[in-house]
């Protein structure tokens, strides 16, 4: 007899589902697809591929949604984003396992299109990103260099994290993210003095790095 009752009560449980669902796609909106931008230029330096890299963030933005409640919340959600990224990368590009996620696409469909709506808006930006912030000859450079340096140069220098964040995307020694990243700067001078000296910058100032 007490099984009509048992019937009454799923329907307002599942309104309240729907309504927890809202608030964290809110949420999400708020902490994490404002970083779109950033995590495009990143996952652009690590494939190498806009393609490659339109994929990487659409994934990595799906994966950061299905655990959004794990996210510690006043924490830096942009650390945590580039995190996943690279993980991503790791997993599927770099083992070319090219396998389709374990994410749930049925329960996050809706909000899936409002990701990619938020990526194609910004896709004009995103392709000239990094050159609206250097000269060519910048850019080149900073290409040219190789992966361990380029990528820690790009996490503090243009993205601004701090050693920690950085040593923890790249799973590294805080000691070894500040080798490197006196390393690159140094390789990079090396391959900017032309260009200095081009636009008038005094390359023989004394400086010792």
């Amino acid at each position: 007899m007490s099984t009509p009752q048992h019937k009454n009560s799923d329907p307002s449980s599942q309104q309240d589902l729907s309504k927890q669902e809202r608030i964290k796609q809110d949420e999400f909106q708020q902490e994490a697809v404002i970083h779109i931008n950033a995590l495009y230029n990143y996952a652009l330096h690590l494939t190498m591929n806009p393609d490659d890299a339109h994929d990487l963030v659409q994934e990595t933005y799906l994966k950061a949604y299905k655990f959004f409640d794990s996210f510690e919340k006043g924490t830096n959600c942009k650390a945590w984003l580039f995190k996943i990224l690279k993980n991503n990368y790791i997993n599927k590009f770099r083992k070319n396992a090219r396998e389709p996620g374990k994410v749930d696409y049925d329960l996050i469909k809706d909000f899936y299109h409002s990701i990619k709506d938020a990526q194609s808006d910004s896709e004009d930006l995103n392709a000239g990103y990094f050159r609206s912030l250097m000269h060519d000859e910048v850019y080149q450079a900073l290409n040219s260099l190789p992966d361990e340096f380029r990528e820690v140069i790009q996490l503090c220098d243009i993205e601004g994290f701090t050693y920690e964040e950085i040593a923890n995307m790249v799973e590294s020694p805080i000691g070894t993210v500040r080798s490197r990243l006196y390393r690159g700067r140094k390789l990079l001078r090396g391959k900017l003095n032309q260009f200095a000296k081009k636009y008038g910058y005094n390359t023989d100032s004394g400086e010792n790095p």
